[in-house]
């Protein structure tokens, strides 16, 4: 029969295994783009929709014509230079917006190319050859959490879930990975969208772009706590833990 002290050595090491086998994050609990997880939903794919001019929206706007005199005129000679000089016009609660010369255009709940078309006719009751470039200057997201802190600039078309993460940066281990949420501004009111960020089925599902004013939420899981990044985290767990008992029972015997 082994000696006491052994066996609740060797009892307390295989515990201590069995504990390492469910202690360190795998792949399948933070890996992106899983397929042959089945235990993660599968989301399905749903056509993109543009971004909707929203009320306190900023809208910037460049007009192009010939008459050079009349462009600076009406949205200044700064356009040509520096983008941070630009004049942003905000949408009023009525959904309206003003803009030089021109009365009262209504662009609530418009898309850009929408907005832009209206804005261009109207324009053109004045310039003929009129032809308007507009963009939103509040095209920026926000991300808080276990994802870090910051807003960030939309520097494209159709923004993706993924490339908002490789502006403020991967999602810590200590995260809920089944969990993230979108908190967005709808027509409708303020919408909170929750999904598992694993499965690749997020690839074009409704979870999948980013749009203006859009708040990526990242909880901590309470399970982190009991957990460590990688197993040789755990082994130095492990021999200090034995260290500890050697030395106790060194003095107790």
């Amino acid at each position: 029969m082994k000696p006491y002290m052994t066996r609740i050595t060797d009892a307390f090491i295989l515990c201590m295994i069995i504990l390492m086998m469910s202690s360190c994050y795998s792949y399948r609990y933070v890996g992106l783009l899983q397929e042959k997880n089945k235990r993660l939903p599968q989301y399905e794919e749903v056509e993109y929709e543009e971004y909707r001019i929203k009320v306190d929206d900023e809208l910037l706007f460049r007009l192009i014509t010939a008459d050079e005199m009349i462009s600076n005129l009406i949205t200044g000679s700064q356009f040509l230079t520096n983008y941070q000089n630009y004049i942003s016009y905000r949408v009023y609660p009525d959904g309206t917006v003003d803009f030089p010369f021109v009365k009262s255009v209504p662009v609530g709940g418009l898309t850009l190319t929408e907005a832009t078309e209206v804005i261009e006719q109207r324009f053109k009751e004045i310039v003929p050859d009129a032809v308007i470039k507009l963009t939103l200057a509040n095209k920026t997201f926000t991300v808080i959490g276990e994802i870090g802190t910051g807003v960030y600039p939309i520097f494209r078309d159709k923004m993706t879930l993924y490339q908002a993460l490789s502006m403020s940066g991967e999602i810590r281990y200590t995260g809920d990975y089944k969990k993230v949420k979108i908190i967005r501004e709808t027509d409708k009111g303020t919408q909170t969208l929750e999904f598992d960020i694993r499965p690749k089925s997020i690839i074009n599902s409704e979870y999948y772009y980013i749009y203006p004013n859009d708040i990526i939420y990242v909880q901590r899981n309470p399970a982190s706590f009991y957990k460590v990044e990688n197993y040789s985290s755990f082994i130095s767990i492990i021999s200090s833990s034995l260290s500890l008992l050697f030395a106790a029972f060194y003095y107790i015997m």
